[in-house]
This record gives C-alpha cells, structure tokens and sequence, in this order.
C-alpha cells in the first residue's frame, strides 16, 4: 500500500477493527490473533485491510511466517494499548458494579501468604456480602489503568503517592523455630551464631534498597564483622525464610510484622530480641482514585486500619505525631511509628 497524501483521511477512525490490530500486534502473527479473537484468519485479515484504508497507510509488513509492524503501525499501538486497557478496565468496573459488590488487591505474594489471608476470614465473616480478589505480583500495578482497587506496597516513603497510608514499619530480627533451640548449640548471645546456618533473601545483595534485609548488615551493626555461620541457605521469598526457619533448617533474618504471628503463638522464636533492626521500609495502601467512594472499598480500608494497629502494636511500634489520611474515606490516620 502507498504511503502518500492521497490516501491521508481526515476523520475520526471507526474503533470495531482496533481490537484484531491490537492483537495482531501484540502476536506478529495472524494466527495466534485469530485463535485468541475466535475468528478465522481471514475475518482478522480483512478487519486489519479496512483499518489499512481507513488509516491510508500500511500497519504491517507481511512476510512469508510473520508480520512486523511497520513504523505507523508501532505509533498506533503505543496510543492503542493504554486505551484499550482503559476501556477494558472500565467495562469490567460496570459489569462488576452491576453485580456482586467486591474488592480486588494487587499485593506481593509473601504479603498475602503472611499476613492479609490468615486475617481475611474476619473479613469476610463480618461482610459475608463482599468478594474478595487478591492478585498477587511484585510489579507495581497502575491503578489508574486497572481494574484493582487498592495496593498493598512495600517500599520507601518517597516512593508512594501522598495520599498513601502507611499502615506499619519494620525491624528485622533473627527467629528460629523453638526445636532447633533445643537440639543443638546454645543460642543465647551473637557470638553463637556462627555455629547454625543462617538463612536469608537470595535478591537482597543485588537490589539496592533491600540491601538492609541482609544478615551481613545485621552483623556489622552488632559488632560482628567477622562472624561466619556454619553455612548459608537463600530463598527468594520472605515466606520461603519464614517456611525454612519454620521447619529448623536454620536461623532466619525475618520482618517483624510478617512472622508476629508465629512468634504470638510460639510456632517460632525470637532468639534475641535486644538485637532488633529497623528498616527504612515501611507497609502501605493506597486506594484508586475511582473506588475510594464505594462503600466496600471504605469498610476493607477500615479493616485494613485495625488490622495495622493490631500489628503495630504486636511489634511494639512506637507513636509519633505524623498523620496520613486514609485514602478510602478521608479520615486522619495517625501514623504510630517514627
């Protein structure tokens, strides 16, 4: 096809052939666009013609196996994508809203293992009406473009919008399950570290801001520089730490607010509770925008609030003075650490 003047519309482009463009697109092949569209080739074919005469320029190149976009084709996507995810999020938000009242989060899987499940019950038991969605992911979703309604996030105060609620902070310190304690050396001071395995996240020596979950800045701090332990063992996850300290397999550098739960009912130990860490790291949620009005989205960040204080007061967070507002509803939430 011709790129010239001639074949320049000036109108608007009719929206019904934008969805085979984008999936044709995100494939490069026909094909897989058809199977994912439900129809046949040639359908999806004919919708990307239209689109071509409609727009009066080619958006693919085709080749014998393969297409491949075609500068034209690469600016039109990159307008199409973010709009077709509103729309789709927005279809979805009707549908939804013409239903079922219901929540749905975007939190990191470690987070929802370790603390929001074993406390959703409560939930769900005092608003037997709400369904609750949990998606669990460690990239930040937009919450502008999705249909996700709050946040979970982990992360830096300079890293969360101002309207974000910090919900707890951190303190790092060793736990270990209370059978390991009794089956081997004598766990009472520093010093004795080094005779057990110490177990910690595989990713924080190669992240930047999770440099601090390390157990080498842990013994720096304490004075023990030189300290090696009878061996290492690394995991990915924070609940990967808590499973392995769990099961004995060694002493674990865990969050507090993430194994508070194990500690209260003895499952494991705080081995040296003297020696605790804090972080710069804290807990919050943030609310979209669109939800923030919808009377489940207020009563789950209410929940989420007395959730956090329970926490904070577990861990033995001390008060301050900063306020955050709540995201949901408004109301001044008094951030208790500092």
């Amino acid at each position: 096809m011709q790129h010239s003047v001639n074949h320049l519309r000036t109108r608007p482009i009719a929206v019904g052939n934008l969805r085979a463009f984008e999936a044709v697109a995100r494939h490069l092949n026909f094909r897989a666009a058809s199977e994912e569209l439900s129809l046949t080739q040639s359908a999806v074919s004919r919708q990307i013609q239209a689109l071509e005469q409609e727009i009066g320029v080619s958006l693919f190149l085709r080749h014998t196996r393969a297409v491949e976009l075609t500068s034209a084709g690469a600016q039109l996507l990159r307008a199409v994508l973010p709009s077709m995810e509103r729309m789709d999020s927005a279809v979805r938000l009707i549908r939804r809203s013409a239903g079922r009242k219901s929540v749905a989060i975007s939190t990191w899987a470690s987070f929802a293992s370790m603390w929001l499940i074993p406390r959703l019950e409560a939930f769900q038991s005092a608003h037997p009406d709400i369904d609750i969605r949990i998606d669990a992911t460690d990239v930040p979703v937009d919450l502008e473009t999705t249909d996700i309604d709050l946040a979970l996030r982990y992360t830096r105060p300079d890293n969360v919008p101002l309207d974000a609620v910090r919900l707890f902070g951190e303190q790092l310190t060793p736990v270990a399950s209370p059978w390991l304690l009794k089956s081997g050396h004598a766990l009472k001071r520093g010093e004795d570290l080094a005779h057990f395995a110490l177990i910690e996240a595989s990713d924080a020596h190669r992240t930047h801001n999770l440099q601090w979950l390390t157990w080498r800045r842990w013994l720096d701090h304490h004075g023990f520089k030189t300290l090696e332990p009878k061996r290492w063992l690394y995991f990915n996850y924070a609940h990967q730490i808590a499973q392995a300290a769990l099961t004995g397999q060694g002493v674990a550098l865990t969050r507090m607010p993430l194994v508070a739960d194990s500690l209260a009912t003895g499952d494991l130990v705080e081995i040296l509770p003297g020696m605790r860490l804090d972080s710069p790291m804290a807990y919050w949620l943030i609310v979209a925008q669109r939800s923030a009005d919808r009377p489940e989205i207020r009563a789950f960040c209410d929940w989420l609030r007395a959730q956090a204080a329970l926490t904070r007061q577990a861990t033995g967070e001390v008060t301050s003075h900063r306020r955050a507002m709540c995201a949901s509803g408004g109301d001044p939430f008094r951030d208790e650490t500092v």
